[in-house]
This record gives structure tokens, sequence and C-alpha cells, in this order.
């Protein structure tokens, strides 16, 4: 086929000419922000992980210092819960004999001796319960300088009670500006709570013993005399 003689070589087909772009040649490469970032290593995050899990951190000392203040609050209700437990039995089991063998005692005499022993034994089971559910109060007389010298816990309201509140508030702002000494107070807390506990288990342990013992030397002293009794009568 011959070629157009009007045709100008220049002009060429709409196809055959790209159109300009507008977009600059800078943004033609559109990097992701996480690309520019190293990755990781294996190495990296282990050491990461066992950081997280590490002790000593600050939330691993505030879960441990609440479980213990949990623990010895626990404790505490369970003991005056027991120590009601013996009062409420014993006060039962004393009402009940001066109700009714009381007066039986002069027409049989035999009856004394165990029902002495039972009522002396639960006098002193109910003695020893209401010594462990007594609340304890503190007399010493703290001052702000004691406080701040590690001499005094605030945190107690055993010392903290005679403190004016001025004093008792730049106590508090005191030391909860300083972590250490924080800390060291609330671990001497839980010291005091532990003893507080172990008077009062103490006192529980003497009162369900001699409950106890002089529950079992009561019958026995009963049933013992009833036998004697029968025997006698029946010779």
């Amino acid at each position: 086929m011959e070629a157009d003689p009007n045709k100008n070589p220049e002009e060429t087909t709409p196809e055959s000419v790209s159109e300009p772009s507008d977009a600059p040649e800078d943004s033609a490469v559109v990097s992701h922000p996480s690309a520019e970032k190293p990755s990781e290593t294996n190495a990296e995050k282990g050491k990461k992980k066992k950081k997280s899990k590490g002790l000593g951190t600050s939330r691993g000392i505030e879960t441990m210092f609440r479980t213990s203040y949990r623990v010895h609050m626990n404790l505490s209700a369970l003991a005056d819960t027991k120590a009601n437990i013996m009062i409420s039995i014993n006060g039962i089991i004393i009402s009940i004999i001066i109700a009714s063998i009381s007066p039986k005692i002069d027409t049989n005499p035999w009856l004394l001796v165990p029902t002495s022993v039972m009522l002396l034994a639960c006098l002193g089971s109910i003695i020893y319960a209401v010594l462990s559910a007594r609340p304890r109060v503190s007399s010493n007389v703290v001052t702000l300088e004691d406080v701040r010298n590690n001499r005094a816990n605030i945190l107690f309201f055993g010392h903290f009670v005679g403190l004016s509140e001025a004093d008792y508030v730049t106590g508090m702002t005191e030391l909860l500006n300083n972590s250490s000494s924080l800390y060291y107070n609330m671990i001497r807390d839980i010291y005091g709570l532990g003893n507080v506990l172990q008077r009062k288990f103490q006192l529980l342990r003497t009162s369900y013993t001699i409950f106890m013992i002089g529950l079992v030397l009561g019958i026995s002293l009963f049933i013992s005399v009833y036998v004697w009794i029968v025997v006698t009568m029946g010779a």
C-alpha cells in the first residue's frame, strides 16, 4: 500500500503518544512506614519476654502486697468467727447447766463434781475466746518525727490516731513520694498483722483445748458417778 503524500509524517495517532504525568517523580515509589523499621530478631523478642516476666516489677510487687493483705484479712475474719462459735457454744452449755442441773444438786449431791468440772471448763474456754476476739489498741504516743525516722508505722491506725490531721496528711504525702519508704511501711504493717494473728490463734487453740478436755472429763465423770451409784444401790 502506498503512503498518503498529503499526510504529515510528524503527525501520529493518539495511541502512540503517552500523556505527561502530573505526579512528581519522587511519588512514584511510596514506601510503607513499617518497611523502614528493621525487623526485630528472635533474640530481642526473647529478651523482652524475659523482662516482662521477670520478678521485681511494680505490678508484681503490688500483687504480692494485695494478696498478702487479703490473706491476712481472711485469716483474721476466720479467727473472729471461730471465737464467736466458742463463745456461743460455751454460753449455751453454761446456761443449760445452771438452769437444769444446778437446782437438782441438793437432792443429788453426786452431780456436784461433774457439773463443777463442766462449768469451769466452759468458763475457761469462753474467757480465752473472748480474749481472742477482743480488739487490741496501742496507747503509745506517736509524733511525726517518729514516722519520719521509721519508729512508727503511719499505716497502722493505732499509731497515726495520735497525730493531728495536718501531721497525718504531711506524713502520708511524704510516704507516697518515697516508694522505698512506702514499701518498708507496708512490710512492717503486714508483719504487725501476722503478730496479731499469731496471738489470736494461740488464744483460740487454748480455748478449744480447754473446751475439749473439759467436755471429755465432765462427761466421763457423769458416766463414772452414775455407774458407781447404780452399782452401789444394786449391791
